[in-house]
Formats: C-alpha cells, structure tokens, sequence
C-alpha cells in the first residue's frame, strides 16, 4: 500500500500565513512543525519512506522539499497546473499503476489535525484489506461526529456488508453537503452520518477506470501522460497535456457518481485545519483560553488567537473572540466566527491586483 499526501492546495483561509508560494501546508501552527512534517512524521509510524509520495504543484515542490528532504524527487508527483483534487489523485493513480496496475493507494491530506495516530494507522491498514477483497471499490475513511459540525460534509451510511479486525464495513449511500445548524444535530443523533475527511483507499486500476467511465477526456490525457512517464519526453508532455485536465475535485468528478462505495467508521480526534477558528479549536483546551505566539500583553482580553510571525508585541484590552495575525506584510484581524471569510479578503487582493500580498 502506497501513501501519497496530498500537497497541492493553497488555504486561503489561513491568509496571511499561507501564501500562493507558502501555502499552510508548509506552514507551522502552534509550534514549529509545519503541518506537512506532521502528516509525513504521522504516516513514517505506519510505513515506510519508500511508500510514501507527495502530490503537489511544480512551483510548491522547492519549498516541500526543503522541509522533507527524506523524499526524493521521484517520490513527489507534481502538477503543472492547478486542477483540483480529482486530476491529482488521478495523475498520482497513473504513476504508481505504471509500476503497478494493482497497487493500492490511500491519501492523506497534508492539512489534517490527528489526535490517534495508531488508531489512524490502524483503520487505514483494516481499508486496504478491505480494498484487497473488493479491488473494484473504493473505501473511505469516516469519522465519527463529536459535535453538530455545520462546516463539513457527511457520509450516509446504509446497510453492514463486512467486518475486518473489529471494524465494520457498511456501503456508502451518499455523501450529504454542508447541512445546517437543526440538521448537523440529527445526523449526529443518527448512526448512519459520519464526519467526511477525504480519505480515500482504492486500487489504482479501479480508479483509473472510474476516470474512464466518468471523466474520460481527463482518462484519455492520464493515458497519454503515463505512456510518457520515465522517457525523454516526460516533462515536456506533463507540461503540455495536464492542465487540459478538467478542473473538479475528486468528490463531484469521482465519488457523487460512485454507487458502490464502502466506509469503515474511524473512532478519533480528527480537524480539518481550515481556517484560522479551527486552528484555535485544534489547540485551545477551553473556549476562553487566549492563544498566544510571540510577544503578548493582554488585559481583560479572552478567547482570542494572537499570532505574531515577526516578533511584534501584540498587545490587546477588552478583546473577546477575535482572531489576529501578524506578518512581515500583513495584518489580520477578524471575529473567530467570521474565519470562513478571510477567502474573501484573498479575493478581493486578487481583484485589485495586489499580488505581493498572495
């Protein structure tokens, strides 16, 4: 089994940290170990160096490298454009099928907050025996709800159609958006909603083939870029055909059209570390704790997260709940309930062309 961490995005709700050339993947939060050394730290307690690949784009590929300099240049798969989740996990399926058509492969996202790491590894390796005994399915990977979570989406589990190692193994009835506040509690009343992290186990050659029936103007360019891979003209046809890909994640191009899908509910702590209100939530022990980086004076001033990255002193009075963040060239301030905004701000720099500050 093959682990590819999925490398490639560029988290613009972590602005001002995450850049179009520093995304928050090789970012740190907290402490500092960037959340890509966490992931790869993460996965090296379950495999080993020689099955792990990184996904990512050209232009991010120095900055990862850097950080991970275990992984050679043959391990990393790189995009030459951006396109979007299903074409990387697409051109990642062409690579490892090359050296073999069977190989099962999981992917893990780069930007993930896990608490059990055995557990983890443990659930994901119960997966790719599952994926063995039914190579033409994909299994996923849900997490059980904690709370009433309005900002993921769901899994819609039906019937148990298999156990491994005290995991159960249900079908997939459908994946469910983003739900409401009344909703969000209901499912998590209900046994058959899961939390949905996007972690997928499949054979490359089932996945492949799933590009074939679904997105097969996106097949017919992974074929052509695979014939390509280890001659002289592996490069220059990458460069030329992948970004004629079409841009759609893996959800909507692949798995929305999949109706034979398994998932193993996974039992731990797990966070999508999407904007700076979950990075509080990922590391605050109480609501009204203050979240501090670099030098800080406060005076009746709680549950904030204050993140200084150049060594100002933040000071704050009578300050509740925001969120502010200090770089070389920038300054972010926001409610913690406004975090979902700060793409926003990213788009409205694109729009004034404000390009140094991306």
């Amino acid at each position: 089994m093959k682990a590819v961490i999925l490398a490639g995005g560029s988290g613009t709700r972590l602005w001002p940290v995450s850049r179009q050339h520093s995304p928050k993947q090789s970012q740190p939060f907290g402490d500092n170990e960037t959340l890509l050394q966490k992931t790869y730290r993460r996965l090296r307690r379950g495999w080993s160096l020689s099955d792990i690949f990184v996904s990512t784009s050209f232009d991010q590929y120095p900055v990862l490298r850097r950080q991970l300099p275990q992984i050679t240049r043959r391990h990393y798969v790189l995009e030459t454009a951006r396109r979007e989740t299903a074409p990387a996990i697409g051109l990642a399926a062409a690579y490892l099928h090359k050296h073999n058509p069977q190989e099962v492969m999981f992917t893990a996202n780069s930007d993930a907050y896990l608490k059990e790491v055995d557990e983890y590894i443990r659930v994901i390796k119960n997966a790719g025996k599952i994926v063995a005994r039914y190579p033409n399915q994909t299994t996923l990977i849900g997490i059980k709800p904690r709370f009433a979570d309005t900002g993921l989406g769901y899994i819609k589990m039906k019937k148990q159609i298999d156990a491994i190692n005290g995991d159960d193994v249900f079908l997939v009835d459908r994946f469910v958006e983003k739900p409401d506040t009344r909703t969000a509690v209901k499912y998590v009343a209900s046994w058959q909603y899961l939390w949905n992290p996007a972690m997928f186990v499949f054979r490359v050659d089932a996945m492949l083939d799933k590009f074939r029936r679904w997105l097969n103007p996106s097949y017919k360019l992974l074929m052509q870029i695979q014939a390509s891979i280890g001659t002289t003209r592996e490069a220059a046809t990458l460069k030329r055909l992948y970004p004629k890909m079409q841009k759609i994640s893996i959800d909507y191009g692949i798995m929305e059209k999949d109706q034979n899908m398994l998932v193993i509910p996974a039992d731990i702590t797990w966070s999508d570390i999407g904007n700076w209100r979950t990075v509080y939530d990922m590391l605050a022990d109480s609501d009204g704790e203050n979240l501090l980086r670099g030098q800080h004076v406060t005076v009746d001033s709680r549950g904030n997260l204050l993140f200084s990255y150049t060594g100002k002193l933040i000071a704050t009075a009578g300050v509740h709940d925001m969120i502010i963040i200090e770089t070389d060239d920038a300054i972010l301030v926001c409610p913690k309930s406004r975090a979902q905004d700060v793409k926003h701000i990213v788009a409205e720099l694109e729009k004034r062309k404000l390009h140094r500050h991306l």
